[in-house]
């Protein structure tokens, strides 16, 4: 006899009546969070939409000078060692201000890091997955509410049944499923036939109730992807967002042969000190590809400028360069906490939101912030997963930049 589903008592169908009730409170809810947004939906509509150009701080009332000590930040930290290069990209009201290439790509092979080097994303992936879903909502494909046991049938039992789109999307799904996927992986397999096999692992605590960050969950999304749009993740986000956008160098897997003939443009990453205290590239370009498929947990490649037109695009409220993306009211959506995070701040749908400032990280060492308030992007990109004080220091210099409200 299966133990009882978080200490509920009582058939499978009573639990089925009692979280439809929970779905129809979660869709009235939703219903209400739109109208919210559709009265500010007006204030986004109106914001100037902005397309990046090069320009001197001074024009959008920002300090030079405290600029260059912000790269300072990352000059001093590659000296001492804690990081072996980085790209760094700031812009206001559409200006770069700071765009800058320090350190090396590959200090082994004596490759210095260029503006143009291309980065290994990690979960920074997940914003485009989430943005990937999104347009299907848009597109009456999906629902946030949609149970996932409606689009894939192996999620219909009582751990799994009762997850929605939404929930995996704030990581608040209850999975704890601690791999990307479940190992070994299947015979012949693909991310869709992966992304079913968690149906019978299931959720460990209530759904909608804490946040837990969950790959798996960003994994089922990218499948849940493929099966609304009828296409590979990877081509679908190529045509809903990288080909409009002009992101000409960003792919969705990083095998040497699908990166149009940039793998020399590519950094290694690296994870671990020797024992003589130097990095050592514990991930170089052209390696061995762990999965032969794209995935949503991770594995976007990609450059500071591609990324930085890609959250231009969300300060815009969904445009850029007259292209619109996401209608305003998705992107408002998006951006606003769904789930408490604990040490502070909130995860919406594909963002981590802090006092205004949606955000997020790779775990080799990308990370990227809109800050709506201030009219900033910010990304800090290195392959190197260390340097938080760095990071930190930098968001404060670039804040401080700033002179003219």
């Amino acid at each position: 006899m299966p133990p009882h589903f978080f200490g509920w008592v009582g058939t499978i169908e009573q639990k089925r009546r009692s979280m439809s009730t929970y779905s129809r409170a979660v869709r009235r809810t939703a219903i209400a969070l739109i109208l919210t947004i559709g009265v500010l939906a007006p204030d986004l509509q109106s914001q100037e939409a902005q397309t990046l150009s090069y320009g001197a701080p001074e024009d959008v009332g920002m300090s030079a000078a405290v600029l260059t000590g912000a790269l300072g930040v990352y000059e001093e930290a590659i000296e001492r060692g804690e990081l072996v290069g980085v790209v760094v990209l700031v812009a206001r009201r559409g200006r770069i201000v700071l765009h800058e290439a320090l350190g090396w790509r590959d200090k082994e092979q004596g490759l210095p890091m260029e503006r143009n080097t291309l980065f290994r994303m990690a979960s920074n992936t997940k914003p485009l997955v989430a943005t990937g879903i999104a347009k299907l909502i848009e597109q009456g494909r999906l629902e946030y509410t949609d149970l996932v046991r409606t689009h894939i049938p192996e999620w219909d039992n009582y751990r799994a049944g009762f997850i929605t789109v939404g929930q995996l999307l704030s990581h608040s799904s209850g999975l704890r499923i601690s791999s990307l996927f479940l190992q070994p992986l299947a015979a012949n397999t693909t991310l869709q036939k992966e992304a079913a096999r968690f149906g019978s692992v299931g959720a460990s605590v209530p759904p909608g109730e804490t946040y837990s960050y969950s790959n798996p969950g960003y994994n089922t999304l990218a499948a849940l992807v493929e099966i609304g749009s009828g296409q590979l993740l990877e081509d679908y986000l190529k045509d809903i967002a990288y080909r409009p956008l002009g992101m000409a160098d960003s792919y969705n897997h990083q095998a040497g042969h699908k990166l149009d003939g940039k793998l020399n443009r590519m950094g290694a990453v690296y994870y671990e000190r020797g024992s003589n205290g130097e990095w050592e590239p514990g991930g170089t370009p052209g390696g061995p590809v762990a999965y032969p498929f794209a995935r949503g947990s991770g594995g976007m490649i990609s450059t500071a400028w591609d990324y930085a037109v890609f959250c231009q695009m969300f300060l815009n409220g969904g445009t850029y360069n007259g292209v619109r993306i996401l209608e305003p009211e998705t992107v408002e959506l998006m951006t606003s906490p769904k789930i408490q995070v604990s040490g502070g701040g909130g995860y919406g749908y594909g963002w981590r939101i802090t006092d205004g400032i949606y955000s997020h990280g790779g775990s080799d060492g990308t990370n990227a912030w809109v800050d709506p308030e201030r009219g900033i992007i910010g990304l800090v990109f290195t392959q190197t997963p260390s340097g938080r004080v760095s990071l930190d220091r930098f968001r404060q210099l670039v804040n401080l930049s700033i002179e003219e409200r």
